[in-house]
């Protein structure tokens, strides 16, 4: 199938090919004919399977023709700033050719320019719930025009505390309209929050639910707490990593973790709730190109990030939550890529381990330790050379035990070469090149 057989705009199409893509996803496949028929739909979805275009291309179709609008006749919902750029990104890149205007607000920067945009008037809003409430309380937003709301990335909605402001959104939301509801997970909340809203949806699912991504390598190694910053440096050097995301659960312990990485040598940047919009798009914007080696980022990051043939995720520490394991590596492997997946486990995150390979229905292999120099904390954190000899962590437990361990001296982490290629490299070959001509993940 190819993007012509929907019966897309000339413009729509111009604009996809501008991109060089022809080809659609599954999910893009099911939504775009349903989304274009008017019907409501609850998608079940991994990150990165390219449901953003499944919902923006056909919502552009349908609202083209329109009179000018001034108050935005379609909404989009996400849960963080990051996906909310993207989303409003994508929105005007594949209505370029179109007389459109999207419009984005979210929290962490001035209001007052967003309140002229919306004066101005917009025909697709993207936005975070704060915000969106906050301009509707300041009257200067008027949903009553909408006809196409999304809810996207529903679960992390409400993983993130957002289910009262949804349900306030709603009620400033004409009772007639199309409601189109992604998310990753089914749980009981997310089916109960499905049925509030949505009316006779389509159900589309193009996944095995909370699997991960097919071509995500994933291991782990078993470590001692305070040693997990000195074999992530030595695992980014040894191996030549050259860009990766890693995941930490706080705030504080993301900036401790980037802080000793540039100690180390290695160029890092934190990104997290705390940081000012502006730092957050620096340094991803930074990551993209190059400039630095490792995003350290938290839960926040976990589904707003679009970062083409990212090779690399880190869970430098376990979420509390295994559906959130599958968001994090779903950072990687996308638009027909392959990527790696490690995490670094302390003792006491052997239960979140657990808990994690019973949602994805198998092991994660664990590997040895390597041979890595370990430093005592001193004044300033100045360090003095040990050495972690390989082997068995004392993190392990007896049952762990593995003939091979007696460390990866001389050997590189698996699934990669020494040199740094940015491309992800993996036992099983390289996926690189076998999504040409497919739609972006987003």
């Amino acid at each position: 199938m190819t993007f012509s057989e929907f019966g897309l705009l000339p413009e729509i199409l111009r604009a996809v090919s501008d991109k060089g893509y022809d080809t659609p996803t599954p999910i893009q496949s099911r939504s775009i004919p349903a989304v274009l028929a008017g019907q409501d739909v609850l998608a079940g979805a991994q990150t990165g399977t390219g449901k953003t275009a499944g919902f923006v291309l056909p919502i552009l179709q349908r609202l083209n023709g329109g009179p000018a609008s001034r108050p935005p006749r379609a909404l989009v919902l996400t849960p963080t700033r990051e996906l909310a750029a993207q989303i409003a990104d994508s929105a005007r890149a594949y209505g370029k050719y179109l007389r459109l205007r999207t419009a984005v607000v979210f929290g962490g920067v001035g209001i007052n320019p967003q309140i002229d945009t919306l004066r101005r008037g917009c025909d697709i809003l993207v936005a975070t719930p704060g915000r969106l409430l906050d301009l509707a309380g300041q009257g200067v937003l008027d949903l009553r025009a909408v006809e196409t709301f999304v809810l996207d990335e529903a679960d992390r909605m409400l993983d993130m505390g957002f289910i009262h402001d949804i349900k306030r959104v709603l009620k400033l939301l004409p009772p007639t309209r199309q409601n189109l509801m992604f998310s990753a997970t089914y749980s009981e909340d997310i089916r109960a929050l499905a049925a509030r809203f949505l009316r006779d949806p389509q159900l589309i699912e193009v996944a095995p639910r909370n699997a991960t991504a097919d071509r995500v390598e994933q291991w782990a190694y078993k470590v001692v707490k305070d040693h997990k910053r000195h074999l992530l440096v030595h695992l980014v050097t040894a191996n030549g990593w050259e860009q990766l995301l890693v995941f930490t659960r706080t705030k504080h312990g993301a900036n401790r973790l980037a802080e000793h990485l540039l100690r180390s040598g290695i160029e890092a940047a934190a990104i997290h709730g705390n940081k000012s919009q502006s730092a957050r798009v620096k340094a991803l914007e930074d990551f993209k190109r190059g400039r630095i080696t490792a995003l350290v980022a938290t839960e926040v990051a976990a589904r707003g990030l679009d970062i083409k043939e990212l090779p690399m995720v880190v869970n430098y520490e376990l979420p509390n939550v295994p559906e959130d394991y599958v968001h994090r590596i779903g950072r990687t492997a996308r638009a027909g890529h392959a990527g790696q997946a490690v995490s670094l486990v302390a003792q006491d995150e052997a239960p979140l381990l657990k808990d994690i390979e019973r949602l994805l229905r198998r092991p994660i292999r664990v590997e040895p330790l390597p041979d890595f120099p370990v430093a005592a904390a001193g004044p300033l954190e100045r360090e003095r050379p040990l050495r972690h000899t390989g082997g068995q962590s004392s993190d392990r437990s007896p049952s762990d035990e593995n003939p091979r361990s007696g460390g990866l001296r001389g050997r590189q982490a698996p699934g990669h070469r020494r040199g740094g290629s940015r491309g992800p490299q993996s036992r099983r070959g390289h996926g690189g090149n076998s999504g040409h001509g497919r739609m972006p993940h987003r």
